[in-house]
């Protein structure tokens, strides 16, 4: 499971970024092969997510202090859904090819960020704050963002092509918030309360990452309609 584990969010990685790119061109048509590869990196919670504790205690300590922190390839992925910070580094400091290539990334644009840029070229008022804001900064919700998304789903016949990628956004986010979700429960069963693998406040830290959720305003936008 560790192989594919380290596999999946590489592909991911790369199909996102395509996606990115394609953005720059108002071509958003790969988005959906994305969910597939999405779908993969959420079933590799399935061996893990019946573990008894004295299971899970039968092979922790092989992991030393290994964890997902160390994860760049699943960095590099949130990165490029907009979770991010540059204390997200700091795990990767004792790789410093690794490290610097996620410096770079950390002040690219998100995916999010090209779909915006996307929605200005198009006509929609994206303020200029939210297109110049600072990359290297978790992305957080907008009034005049939400209100746009808004607009556009209640006039789906104007813009169905936006609507469209409206919906392939939300099921993109669905999916990150499953992935953590069940790496949640699958934590909670195994371990309970215990502190996390490398030194984590372990479920409650988990805890706290699930209820965040990516593209904020495809959510709040709904209440407006």
């Amino acid at each position: 499971m560790d192989a594919q584990a380290a596999e999946v969010p590489g592909v991911e990685r790369h199909e996102f970024s395509a996606v990115g790119r394609d953005a720059r061109h108002d071509d958003l048509s790969a988005l959906g092969r994305s969910l597939d590869e999405l779908a993969a990196l959420n079933a590799s919670w399935q061996p893990l997510a019946r573990l008894t504790p004295a299971q899970f205690n039968a092979y922790r300590a092989a992991l030393g202090e290994g964890s997902g922190f160390q994860s760049a390839m699943y960095r590099r992925l949130e990165f490029l859904l907009g979770e991010r910070s540059a204390s997200m580094l700091v795990p990767h400091a004792g790789t410093p090819d690794m490290h610097a290539e996620l410096r770079q990334a950390l002040g690219e644009p998100s995916l999010y960020d090209e779909v915006l840029r996307l929605l200005h070229r198009r006509g929609h008022a994206i303020p200029q704050a939210v297109l110049d804001r600072d990359l290297a900064r978790r992305y957080e919700g907008d009034l005049v963002v939400e209100q746009v998304w808004a607009d556009i789903y209640a006039a789906p016949e104007r813009e169905p092509d936006l609507v469209r990628l409206g919906e392939a956004l939300t099921d993109v986010a669905e999916a990150v918030w499953r992935w953590r979700g069940d790496h949640l429960m699958a934590t909670r069963r195994a371990m309970g309360a215990k502190v996390g693998t490398g030194g984590s406040s372990g479920v409650a830290w988990l805890a706290k990452r699930a209820e965040a959720l990516v593209f904020p305003e495809l959510w709040t936008a709904r209440s407006r309609v």
